[in-house]
């Protein structure tokens, strides 16, 4: 290579061109470089007199992508009839240099376009300003006359006005939303001259009717792409001019070949390319209606058969061509049906609905990179916006306009939307449509995914960079300039994250900030109109709403603002959830408990997440609520993801061991701030449930945790006061042993303290005082946690005793041995299946469970008798326990395949093969199981059938106390009810109740049939 030539590729290297020696010789054989154009090549050229100097090299590297515009420069110049007298015009006249070099940089399909037409560079030059509709109609027209292949010259000229559209919008002249118009407005020119042609095409005896081409989407909204398809609808009618305007049948036909006419000429296969494809399918049955209809049948199918999408679709209707008075006809019958189509049940669900099974059919390595469906793309803000309009615009004809920003602007105006949330979107909707034109540019194709290859980054960040103020993004630019297709990622990111998070503010959780009737400019509703934006969010009480939302937003007070900055969000978040009404009653409640503490508010506005979480379990649980209005401060656990997860056994008795010793003299005021640990710890496993942070097993585990922490710091309590009593230490050793769910770390948030308390006197104590000693242990204990107190008593039952309520309270361990060698029944040797030590003296603890080994454990099994006397008793229990007139197949813990199905199976499994398996003897349901199928008395279908029905029941239960703040062991009647049951158990919205009863009826049956033939044999 000589050095003149290495020299120019350093220089051209410098200036941007990434194939600096081919750009050289371009340069060089199209005569735009070397001495032949008035450069010097040599070493010593400094930059006024070489390259640098030169006006058409200087643009070429101004482009997006400098060796795309030097490539389509030469083809252009090869094809150019005078190529010397296109070299002088790009030397003389700057603007038009500065349009062909901007369009080349970014498209390979418009300079394939000049040179098969490198006459149209002329469209290029002198004054260059937006044409008038009627203009390019008669441009389209003009272009299909007089010519054999028609559909080739419309689609040549239709690349001519993307020719003269694109230079203005790469250079800055034009701005997105003109963009997006004038597109349209091209698009509409094309369709009616594609119906000229279709028309000319039909046979001379075709019988003649009107018809009307509808543009919907994009085209509909006047916001369209340099390569998208166009959607229309078609609408026709007999010509009532016609002596054969009766025969509608004969009319509809030739509509349809019209229709299949303008679909042909659009898609046609043509040496310049096809133009844009032409869907229909967003008509009245989609594909597999009509084509064709006449206004009374769009009308009869909106009124009786349209989903819920249709009606969102009819938003951007707008005739465009053909029969413009009909077409404005099919407008105007239809658009009042589109502003009460937000009445509709479930509307607002089901355009949420459709969003999420958009998004999910994305595959994952796609959807970050998807510009149109991808989370934070064009379709986030678009159905965000869309939402908004036709849920308000019901009341609010100021938010009917189709087009995205202007509606945007619109909600923004009308107080629906923040003014800074409305500039970030908009911002955001101008950066992705402006990608997505200048990747369909590229090759004039329709494309909306990003690609991973630096070099389209590259170009993409420097074409963004020549835009006008209206096009920039209103994100401050990065730091540094120095790489393009960083500059890009940073902002795409950025955007994208702007987008998705302000979609799920506005789309899941609408701003109703008028609703709350400020007193700002912004408060235009009326009480009846934000009334009727209560409904839609699914307020059952919006006047009661209404009066929650003055008493927190009335008044001048940094409070009152913060909350009315608050509130629009929380509103949307409450409406999420299945009790919208509870949820915003107990904020105004919390609220004003904490309405002095200066953290409270500030915690809910700087920590999205607190506010969220706040919000979801106020209008999910009245149990989680209760609690919190206990003690309102413990609002601060929703800000830390730590703070959410239930603590340990060793945690819990250490801080209430630490609670109760502050109040030594005195047990009340022990137990009493032992159970304020308790209710904090109750409402942390209650939040991390309803949030779904917590599964039934470590919910089970957490709330056992509890209760067994709080009777050891009660307990310890009771013997300080007993001992007091007595001005003696305890004559006796004492501990309380775990029965029921309790023992088998399976406590549900209705569950007693199911226990046996047992006692050992200490050498030398007479018998009666250490027995008496220990009964008044026990009673204490049992005082001590149902005192009347705001926080929830915790009941300690100890019925399960031997002889039951008229045994004796507390008994030694030898009168434990002694009554189950001789008394016990069946039914007792079952219960001591789940007994394990809970609290008190560790070692007497131990030595109980040791002792009832052989009960419950026996030797060779239980006997015949033994099982069937806990058949019989089983089936009495099947029976009798049930409510009378109770629906027992609904009944989740005496009914058919409900928990005491499972545990009875399981348990009869222990009674008679743990003596031979010992992983059968453990208190826990879900480990017996495991064992049984290791053992081969399950098989794992079985183990499975079980396992499934009696979660889901445990889950119900568990739901049903959430939800009400009472217990329940039947699935709710109310629909209302069991509704917010099955939202809280994590069923989507629209038929979560009737779901979540056939899934518990479907496992519960598979459950009894396991269960019968293991069970009862």
């Amino acid at each position: 290579m000589s050095a003149s030539r290495t020299t120019l590729a350093g220089r051209l290297a410098r200036m941007g061109f990434a194939d600096a020696a081919r750009a050289g010789g371009l340069l060089l054989d199209a005569g735009l470089g070397g001495p032949a154009a008035g450069l010097d090549t040599g070493p010593e050229t400094g930059p006024a007199d070489g390259l640098d100097g030169d006006a058409v090299v200087a643009a070429l590297a101004e482009a997006a992508d400098p060796d795309l515009a030097l490539a389509g420069l030469a083809r252009v110049l090869g094809a150019a009839k005078d190529p010397g007298a296109l070299r002088a015009a790009l030397r003389d006249e700057p603007d038009f240099r500065r349009r062909l070099t901007a369009v080349l940089g970014v498209s390979a399909g418009l300079a394939d376009h000049l040179t098969r037409h490198p006459g149209d560079v002329g469209v290029l030059r002198g004054t260059v300003s937006r044409p008038e509709p009627q203009t390019l109609t008669g441009e389209m027209l003009a272009a299909v006359q007089g010519t054999a292949n028609q559909a080739a010259a419309l689609a040549a000229a239709y690349r001519r006005r993307l020719l003269h559209l694109a230079a203005r919008d790469v250079t800055g002249a034009a701005t997105i939303d003109e963009v997006g118009e004038e597109l349209a407005d091209v698009a509409a020119a094309v369709l009616e001259a594609a119906l000229a042609v279709a028309r000319a095409e039909l046979p001379t005896a075709a019988p003649p009717c009107r018809l009307a081409i509808v543009a919907m989407g994009k085209c509909g909204a006047r916001e369209l792409n340099y390569a998208s398809d166009v959607d229309v609808i078609f609408v026709a009618e007999p010509d009532p001019s016609s002596p054969r305007a009766a025969e509608e049948t004969a009319a509809l036909a030739t509509a349809s070949r019209l229709a299949a006419g303008v679909i042909g000429v659009c898609a046609r296969s043509t040496p310049e390319g096809g133009i844009f494809p032409v869907d229909p399918n967003l008509r009245p049955e989609g594909r597999a209606g009509p084509l064709v209809r006449t206004l009374a049948s769009h009308r009869a199918y909106y009124e009786r058969w349209a989903k819920t999408w249709e009606f969102q679709a009819l938003l951007k209707a707008r005739p465009v061509a053909g029969d413009l008075g009909l077409g404005t006809a099919y407008a105007d019958a239809l658009r009042p049906m589109v502003w009460q189509a937000a009445r509709r049940e479930h509307f607002v669900a089901d355009v949420q609905a459709m969003r999420r099974r958009v998004e999910a059919s994305l595959p994952a390595r796609q959807a970050g990179r998807e510009l149109k469906l991808g989370p934070g793309g064009l379709r986030d803000i678009e159905f965000a916006v869309q939402l908004l309009q036709l849920v308000h615009g019901r009341t609010d004809e100021t938010l009917r306009a189709p087009a995205t920003l202007p509606a945007l602007a619109a909600l923004a105006v009308g107080g629906y939307v923040g003014r800074a949330d409305a500039a970030e979107l908009a911002a955001a909707y101008r950066f992705l449509r402006r990608t997505e034109h200048l990747l369909q540019l590229h090759r004039v194709s329709r494309t909306h995914t990003l690609p991973e290859d630096p070099a389209v980054l590259r170009r993409l960040g420097r074409a963004i960079r020549i835009s006008d103020e209206p096009n920039e993004p209103s994100l401050p630019p990065p730091v540094t300039r120095a790489d393009p297709a960083a500059e890009f990622a940073e902002l795409m990111s950025r955007h994208a994250r702007q987008a998705r998070r302000l979609h799920e503010k506005l789309f899941y959780r609408p701003l109703l900030e008028a609703v709350a009737r400020l007193p700002t400019e912004a408060a235009r509703l009326t009480p009846d109109a934000a009334r009727a934006r209560l409904e839609a969010l699914g307020y059952a009480d919006p006047a009661g709403a209404l009066r929650h939302i003055d008493a927190l937003t009335s008044g001048v007070s940094r409070r009152a603002a913060i909350q009315r900055t608050l509130l629009p969000v929380l509103l949307g978040w409450f409406a999420d959830a299945a009790e919208p009404d509870a949820g915003l009653l107990a904020f105004r409640q919390v609220s004003e408990a904490l309405g002095q503490t200066p953290w409270y508010l500030r915690l809910l506005r700087d920590q999205t997440k607190a506010a969220e979480r706040m919000a979801h379990v106020l209008a999910s649980s009245r149990y989680a609520t209760g609690l919190l209005l206990r003690a309102p401060e413990a609002v601060a656990m929703f800000g830390d993801d730590a703070e959410l997860v239930p603590r340990g056994l060793a945690a819990l008795r250490s801080e209430m061991m630490a609670a109760a010793q502050r109040y030594w003299d005195d047990a009340e005021a022990a137990v009493t701030a032992v159970r304020s640990v308790r209710r904090r710890e109750l409402l942390r496993t209650a939040t991390a449930d309803v949030l779904e942070a917590a599964d039934l097993k470590a919910t089970g585990q957490a709330l056992t945790a509890i209760t067994r922490a709080t009777l050891e710091a009660a307990l310890a309590a009771a013997e300080r006061k007993v001992g007091g009593e007595l001005r003696q230490p305890l004559p006796t050793r004492f501990a309380v042993i775990a029965m029921g769910r309790l023992g088998g770390h399976e406590c549900s948030y209705a569950s007693d303290a199911d226990v046996l308390f047992v006692h050992d006197p200490l050498p030398g104590q007479p018998e009666k005082l250490a027995s008496d000693a220990a009964h008044a242990v026990a009673a204490e204990l049992r005082r001590l946690l149902a005192l009347p107190v705001s926080d929830p008593a915790l009941r300690v039952d100890a019925d399960l005793r031997p002889e039951g309520r008229q045994g004796p309270l507390v008994r030694t361990l030898a009168a434990y041995r002694a009554y189950y060698r001789r008394w016990s029944a069946p039914w007792e040797a079952q219960a001591l299946l789940r007994a394990e030590p809970a609290a008190g003296a560790a070692g007497l603890g131990t030595q109980f469970t040791a002792m009832i080994d052989e009960f419950r454990y026996p030797k060779g099994g239980i006997s015949s008798a033994a099982v069937r006397e806990i058949r019989r008793i089983k089936a009495r229990v099947e029976a009798e326990r049930v409510p009378r007139g109770a629906d027992r197949a609904r009944h989740v813990k005496l009914g058919p395949g409900g928990l005491s199905d499972v545990e009875w199976a399981v348990q009869l499994l222990q009674l008679r093969h743990a003596h031979a398996l010992p992983g059968l003897r453990t208190t826990r349901t879900g480990t017996a199981m495991a064992a049984a199928v290791q053992g081969g008395l399950l098989s794992a279908e079985q183990a499975a059938a079980l396992a499934a029905a009696w979660q889901l029941a445990a889950r119900i239960r568990n739901a049903v106390m959430l939800v009400r703040g009472r217990p329940g062991d039947t699935l709710p009647a109310r629909h209302g009810e069991l509704t917010a049951v099955a939202r809280l158990l994590g069923y989507p919205p629209g038929d979560a109740a009737q779901a979540l009863e056939q899934d518990y009826r479907r496992c519960a049956r598979r459950a009894r049939a396991v269960m019968e033939p293991l069970f009862y044999g």
